[in-house]
């Protein structure tokens, strides 16, 4: 069974049932990719159009945007998927996808997870760093994104993605801003202060 079967049944429930239809999305995502096998190297075409904004192998992405090398791919796809069915609003990606098969999806995913994750940008703070590290372990950060923020399955890598894009979900999660995404990130992220965003998103960004 493929992402497809979502298209008939569910997507109209998600006007108003967002975060419960997000989380079976999430749910099913596992399964549907274990079925079937991947091979990342069909997704280097549809992928390189991707590296233009996000960046690819000596080339940074641009300001704002995340990195999506090293990403874990279903995270990726469920992403993609959003952005497809309009699920997600952002405006430089707007239609992007569309043509796009379920199984392009997944082979971009794919390929993109299999390539190096970036090296850190710009010169650490280390009192900011240190702030930072205190605030992640009191936030339990790694509890999910794993201690070492790579990241698992549809849970995102952190580590050493652009501080900038970084800050600016912490407070989109914060301010309600970012929908067709785990609302369990809007509670976590609830009340913090845009200085210990800031620290966060500085320690992340440096690992």
């Amino acid at each position: 069974m493929g992402w497809g079967w979502l298209k008939g049944a569910w997507i109209p429930a998600f006007a108003g049932m967002t975060s419960l239809c997000t989380a079976l999305l999430l749910a099913s995502a596992p399964a549907a990719l274990a079925q079937k096998k991947i091979d990342p190297a069909l997704g280097a075409a549809k992928a390189a159009a991707c590296g233009a904004c996000h960046g690819a192998a000596g080339t940074p992405a641009l300001p704002g945007t995340p990195f999506l090398a090293g990403q874990q791919a279903e995270f990726l796809v469920v992403q993609m998927f959003f952005l497809r069915e309009g699920l997600r609003d952002v405006p430089q990606m707007k239609g992007l996808f569309n043509g796009w098969t379920d199984r392009d999806l997944e082979q971009v995913g794919a390929y993109l997870e299999n390539q190096s994750p970036p090296a850190s940008l710009g010169k650490r703070d280390a009192q900011l760093h240190a702030r930072g590290a205190a605030i992640s372990k009191g936030m339990g950060c790694g509890s999910c994104h794993l201690q070492n923020y790579a990241g698992q399955r549809q849970v995102p890598r952190l580590s050493n993605q652009r501080e900038d894009y970084l800050a600016a979900s912490m407070k989109a999660f914060r301010d309600n801003k970012r929908p067709g995404a785990d609302t369990q990130m809007n509670g976590i992220m609830y009340k913090v202060s845009d200085a210990d965003i800031h620290a966060l998103a500085h320690y992340l960004a440096h690992q």
